[in-house]
């Protein structure tokens, strides 16, 4: 009779795309949120966690491939009725979803942040993973572009807030309906072109004025020598786009009289002009001048998707690539209007704007300008000299906690008392508390400084040492008082 197979053990490995995040990771990326949470909630908006599940009926259009469901999201089809199900895309999707679901019980104008994970079943590769976390603004309901100019300043806020000063970022803003007007202008018609003219606009901050130029008209050769065929344009109709990419000009006043050249008569294209400049008024009047906000035509990521104004939040000091090569960070945020979400929902367009910011592209930045570390402080660690006295050594635990102290009591084998030093180094631990039965009889605790024992060791001579030893003993009655002292470095 032939043996069962035995089974494998299973693979402890990580999904590919997905990653697990540790301690300091985790923690940094709550704080930040929670100083972004403070901006949006000072500005009036409510929190919302929607679920983290949606119909793929409700993800719609936002989905990469709508003819196949399963495509671009993790989804599965439900064996009672038939429904896909996948895990959100977004945040914006779901937005739609609830407003539809609930307006007659929300308020109008409805303000909503949301925070948490997506999920997006695309290929993943360097820093690009299958779960990320948005952090996202939104007002739904409110057709006047005040809502537009304000997502501006509370974007700002929310970016100085968190630790990006002024001038280290600018906020550019851009409008769909300038560039309808630009295309009104150039007397494309046919849909097919127009889609082909918006993909060249996009590629306008990698190619340039004459790269544009060039795949507008019969085409150009790439860095790799391949030939890419143009749109076909004559050079007539290449150049409102031209101007429109090239319009930015000194002040907001020379910007937007290039603008309204640029779109010739177009009424769509007035239209826009008109918004962007009182968002600009607007911003104005609160303050926030072109050193943080300014309009800026070649904002055209996303334009297929928002019908009005659109903005992006780039931060501009440099960093330095894999490849020692100094770069500018580049963009962590970004938005706009549409207007036609809710609309798929309840057969009537209801105005919309809010904004998106990349967490973790943030949480990258705070760390290149020295904000946040990847390294947190751990716990006070008290260890067990005797294992029959351990209510004394969670009562000392209990005296640090509620003096605000970060402290635990050591749990694993007491036996090796060098392991229990091992635990508090790996741990990060600034403090160490050691009483033993000598200690406790004469009502005192050894208190080793593990941050400064660490400095003493790398560099200290013996002379430096004996002047300032990293261990030494205290009356038990002043233990908390001793590592506070430690802890806000004024031992």
């Amino acid at each position: 009779m032939a043996k069962d197979k035995k089974q494998p053990r299973p693979k402890a490995e990580t999904p590919k795309g997905f990653r697990d995040y540790f301690g300091a990771e985790v923690t940094e990326r709550a704080e930040m949120l929670g100083k972004i949470a403070e901006v949006y909630q000072s500005y009036g908006f409510d929190a919302l966690e929607s679920s983290a599940v949606e119909t793929v009926e409700a993800l719609g259009k936002f989905l990469p491939d709508v003819d196949r469901p399963n495509e671009g999201v993790f989804a599965w089809q439900e064996e009672d009725d038939e429904k896909w199900l996948a895990l959100r895309y977004d945040l914006t999707a779901p937005l739609a979803r609830v407003y539809a679901q609930h307006r007659n019980d929300l308020p109008t104008p409805y303000r909503r942040y949301a925070m948490g994970p997506v999920w997006r079943n695309e290929k993943p590769g360097p820093g690009r993973f299958r779960q990320f976390y948005q952090c996202d603004a939104d007002t739904v309901g409110a057709p006047s572009v005040a809502a537009d100019a304000e997502v501006c300043a509370m974007l700002a806020e929310a970016l100085e807030k968190v630790g990006i000063p002024r001038g280290d970022y600018v906020i550019r803003v851009n409008n769909r309906k300038v560039l309808n007007g630009v295309l009104e202008a150039m007397g494309v018609e046919d849909e097919g072109r127009k889609a082909a003219v918006l993909r060249t606009i996009d590629k306008f901050d990698k190619v340039g004025e004459s790269g544009v130029r060039e795949l507008l008209g019969k085409g150009r050769l790439d860095a790799s020598g391949a030939y890419i065929d143009g749109v076909g344009l004559s050079d007539e109709q290449a150049e409102p786009v031209i101007a429109f990419l090239t319009s930015k000009g000194e002040t907001a006043g020379s910007t937007l009289a290039n603008l309204r050249a640029a779109i010739g008569g177009s009424a769509m294209g007035a239209e826009g002009v008109d918004e962007l400049e009182t968002i600009s008024t607007l911003l104005e009047a609160q303050g926030y001048g072109p050193d943080r906000i300014v309009i800026d035509p070649s904002v055209v990521r996303g334009l297929g998707y928002y019908t009005g104004p659109v903005f992006e939040a780039e931060l501009t000091f440099e960093i330095t690539d894999e490849k020692g090569r100094p770069r500018q960070f580049g963009s962590v945020a970004g938005g706009g209007r549409y207007d036609d979400l809710v609309k798929r929902f309840t057969g009537q367009a209801v105005p919309a704007t809010g904004v998106s910011i990349g967490v973790d592209r943030l949480l990258a930045a705070l760390r290149a300008k020295g904000r946040v570390t990847g390294e947190a402080q751990g716990p006070v660690v008290v260890t067990v000299m005797d294992r029959d006295r351990m209510a004394d050594y969670q009562k000392m635990v209990a005296e640090l906690r509620q003096a605000g102290i970060r402290a635990e009591v050591y749990l694993g084998n007491p036996k090796n008392f060098g392991n229990q030093m091992k635990y508090a180094d790996r741990r990060g631990s600034p403090v160490a508390v050691i009483e033993g039965a000598d200690e406790k009889e004469r009502g005192v605790v050894q208190i080793k400084d593990l941050v400064l024992g660490s400095k003493i060791a790398e560099s200290a001579t013996l002379e430096e040492w004996k002047d300032r030893p990293s261990q030494y003993e205290v009356p038990r009655g002043e233990l908390v008082a001793r590592v506070r002292e430690i802890l806000d470095g004024t031992a």
